[in-house]
């Protein structure tokens, strides 16, 4: 059932830029937008760097294992919750069905703050990063600003033409980054072997676990957006399963893999020490790759690293940007937000505006002459990662909620793992907001306030369902018709 025209605002004749390229994505080209927003060489060679450093040294690699856990219990439910909804809204349609317009459009609200944080923050590291490198290795010295603007420049390029087309660029860069650490991996194995004891209670739970899982479940941010390319996969009722559970397997089979490669080439119960050293300067993978590889592979490695921050960039865009076509196409935000370019069926004017907001802030904090680290991506990423663990556990709970409603007796899929699932992402959150500062990499007291802004997020979604209702009843009816808008139509 397609939700009227007269209900969302829009004639006739701009209905068919409503909808999204269909059938454009696999089940590979999915795990490569999911993969590439995680961004596994920046994860390596920044968060992991910082989970070895400040939570449980050599344990490390038993991190990363119990996140994925965590995660895969969630993916259970997940998996049969995106079997019978197709949307381009993610997450916030799971929680609209699973617990009700009003939190649904908290959920939304809590989805946009989040990832349009992470892409301005994202910004900001990808221009920094550019400019240090560039300088390094030719010695031409550029602003950041200048850098994020030809970043920001190409991902629009790229994003307006198609889905696919960024599937494919981001699938080329995911290749070369995994590659480069793989390169590593296998040097520090086949030199002296990797330590059986990185996986021995004494370990994994020494130090702050709390604060290792913490960084762990932060190098999965990303794989929620599965969802999001619904309306653009073919038989997306397999394809998102299968693509959420590939996904979430090789990053945390990866990661583990690394971590574990790094810690044996540190030695594990070394392994903090050093980190802590390397931890002001980032550059403890470098310098285990300069020992390994030498210094030509260690400089490609650095420019893999930009091309991990730009391809996460356009991957965090082309998420961002589909959470606000999902609104603009209800009607919650402007229409002209839920129309698509005519061809590649890009969300064009979403992604225009979301890229003006994430410039506009990395903007405001050069000329402000503000650090872009450890102000810009501090605050934005620290707060988008949160955002977005937020989220998970808003969507965790609502296929719970949702299942439970319809009384279906599959109590392993539908309950017992997604609940379980759920309750790890609780610990994860619970601890993201306990140590924000540490998170977000700065004890800065504005960064430690950031929190509280989640909370105005779900109030604003709750006062807008609210004004919604009583203002604008076809839009707020037009919520639940546009969560079948694909649902229950043939693929």
């Amino acid at each position: 059932m397609r939700p009227s025209s007269q209900s969302l605002g829009q004639t006739t004749s701009t209905a068919p830029r409503q909808e999204l390229r269909r059938d454009a994505l696999g089940v590979g080209g999915i795990v490569f937008l999911v993969l590439a927003a995680v961004a596994p060489l920046t994860g390596i060679i920044v968060i992991a760097a910082i989970g070895i450093a400040v939570g449980n040294g050599g344990g490390m690699p038993g991190s990363f294992l119990i996140a994925t856990a965590i995660l895969l219990l969630f993916a259970v439910g997940y998996a049969q919750m995106a079997r019978t909804l197709v949307s381009a809204g993610g997450f916030y349609a799971f929680v609209v069905r699973g617990m009700g317009r009003p939190f649904g459009l908290a959920a939304g609200f809590v989805a946009m703050l989040g990832y349009n944080c992470f892409v301005a923050g994202a910004i900001g590291t990808s221009g920094f990063f550019t400019a240090t490198v560039v300088k390094d290795l030719t010695g031409l010295d550029l602003p950041w600003f200048g850098w994020s603007l030809v970043s920001v420049a190409a991902v629009f390029l790229l994003s307006r033409r198609g889905i696919d087309v960024s599937a494919k660029v981001l699938g080329v860069c995911l290749v070369l980054e995994v590659s480069i650490l793989l390169v590593l991996d296998f040097s520090v194995l086949f030199r002296h072997g990797f330590a059986p004891a990185a996986f021995s209670p004494e370990f994994v739970f020494s130090g702050s676990l709390g604060l290792g899982l913490l960084f762990a479940a932060n190098c999965f941010v990303g794989f929620e957006a599965t969802g999001l390319f619904g309306e653009e996969a073919r038989d997306p009722r397999r394809t998102i399963p299968k693509a959420t559970y590939l996904s979430i397997l090789f990053i945390g089979a990866f990661a583990a893999f690394t971590s574990w490669a790094i810690v044996s080439a540190l030695g594990v119960e070394q392994a903090q020490g050093t980190a802590v050293e390397h931890l002001a300067t980032g550059d403890l993978v470098f310098a285990i790759s300069t020992e390994y590889l030498g210094d030509f592979l260690t400089k490609a490695m650095m420019v893999l690293l930009l091309v991990s921050l730009f391809a996460a960039l356009l991957a965090l865009h082309n998420s961002a940007s589909r959470y606000i076509f999902a609104f603009g196409r209800v009607g919650v935000l402007p229409t002209a937000l839920g129309r698509t370019r005519p061809g590649s069926g890009a969300p064009q004017n979403a992604s225009i505006a979301q890229l003006a907001f994430g410039t506009g802030i990395a903007f405001i904090f050069w000329a402000a002459n503000l650090d872009p680290i450890t102000a810009l991506t501090a605050s934005m990423t620290g707060f988008g990662t949160l955002g977005i663990l937020s989220l998970q556990l808003m969507a965790a709970v609502a296929v719970v909620v949702h299942f439970r409603r319809q009384r279906d007796p599959r109590l392993w899929r539908t309950l017992a793992a997604p609940g379980l699932g759920a309750l790890g992402l609780a610990l994860i959150v619970g601890l993201a907001i306990a140590n924000f500062p540490a998170l977000a990499g700065s004890d800065s007291p504005v960064i430690g306030v950031l929190p509280w802004l989640l909370l105005l997020a779900v109030l604003a979604g709750l006062g807008t369902a609210a004004w919604l209702k009583s203002r604008r009843p076809a839009v707020y009816e037009g919520l639940n018709r546009d969560m079948d808008r694909f649902s229950d139509s043939p693929r």
